[in-house]
């Protein structure tokens, strides 16, 4: 079976540097909010081109704590709408709801599965305070056009980077468009930890210093607390391995991209739509995404041949059980990709002759 990502073989590669990482947090007797979370939040703002990055439990505390923060600083108020495009993973918009803010969802590009600047536009009203444009599968956004939008109405911008670590425009870094930028360090992304870990990038001082408390219990100084915080703290072990994956990170951005070389050039068959790539060059593939009408037939057929695929995602957000107040929404251009979209395996380490395998039995399909 090709599997559709082997985490075990990614992080054997770096196994050494992980068991000296890990060791070395074991011996220093200290366990959270140590020098490797400083070392790490420096090394990776330096690596994003960000002036601030700030380490915490995970991708949706990333999102929440952003929006939380805003509030704090009295940017945000209850009630407030965030644009937000509606084929995103549902953690997206539980941060939203999460702070008593409205979500508006927006039907993205099917051809990129991004939000243009058209769509967004047409979703502003005078209750829109926050764009949060998500990044997904890997290509950055159209974040020159969003954040021209974003001036133009005085919107604040939230980038969702959690399936886009050093995705870029023109040079310029996922994380460092908007006023924020959320990260997931899930162990199935693209940096991935070896546990659950996320960070925000940011610019800012201010939101940099009301964050720091509210992953803290809301604390600057132990025993004090200004805000009613929460516990989402990158712990030290997590962060001494996201140093280690974050030294080798373009080299394996640099290999999912020659996979998704092979991919595009060699699938073939008409009954397969192949992902649009806008910027070849800042693509970092965290999936391959491609759509078809037969999706369960295709994945069955692959499946017979020993090769593993997912869907991202089966169920868009307005029609889960969680947001039952959307379940009326009729958003065509969501369902459709949802019923749609298949993921073939990529990461660093699949050979050129599993994708070679992959490449003709999909080219052989006849549904």
């Amino acid at each position: 079976m090709i599997p559709f990502l082997d985490l075990k073989t990614i992080n054997k590669q770096y196994q050494a540097e992980l068991k000296e990482a890990c060791a070395r947090v074991i011996d220093s007797g200290w366990y959270i909010m140590g020098k490797e979370l400083d070392a790490f939040e420096t090394e990776f703002a330096d690596f994003c081109g960000s002036k601030k990055a700030i380490g915490l439990g995970n991708g949706l505390d990333a999102l929440a704590l952003s929006l939380r923060a805003w509030k704090e600083l009295g940017k945000l108020k209850d009630g407030d709408e965030v644009i937000v495009p509606a084929n995103t993973y549902i953690a997206s918009i539980l941060a939203i709801s999460e702070n008593n803010l409205t979500p508006i969802l927006v039907e993205p590009d099917p051809a990129t599965f991004n939000l243009t600047a058209e769509g967004i536009a047409k979703s502003i009203t005078p209750k829109t305070k926050v764009i949060l444009p998500v990044h997904l599968y890997g290509q950055i956004s159209p974040m020159r056009d969003i954040m021209q939008l974003a001036k133009q109405h005085n919107l604040l911008v939230l980038e969702d980077c959690a399936q886009a670590h050093g995705a870029m425009i023109d040079g310029k870094m996922a994380g460092t468009w908007g006023d924020a930028g959320a990260f997931s360090f899930y162990p199935g992304k693209n940096l991935g930890a070896l546990g659950d870990a996320g960070a925000v990038t940011t610019d800012d001082d201010k939101m940099f210093d009301v964050l720091s408390a509210l992953r803290n219990y809301g604390s600057h100084e132990k025993y004090k607390n200004k805000f009613k915080g929460v516990n989402s703290r990158l712990d030290e072990i997590q962060a001494a391995m996201l140093r280690v994956k974050l030294r080798h990170l373009q080299s394996e951005t640099q290999a999912r991209q020659q996979a998704a070389k092979l991919y595009l050039n060699g699938i073939n068959n008409p009954l397969i739509t192949l992902p649009e790539v806008v910027n070849s060059e800042g693509h970092v593939w965290h999936l391959f995404v491609i759509k078809v009408n037969e999706r369960d037939k295709l994945m069955s057929y692959l499946k017979e041949n020993s090769i593993q695929t997912l869907i991202h995602y089966p169920i868009p957000p307005h029609k889960q059980d969680a947001y039952n107040e959307f379940r009326e929404m009729v958003l065509p251009k969501t369902e459709l990709m949802h019923e749609q979209v298949l993921s073939l395996p990529m990461s660093p380490v699949i050979s050129s002759h599993e994708l070679c395998k992959i490449i003709e039995i999909l080219n052989d399909w006849k549904n």
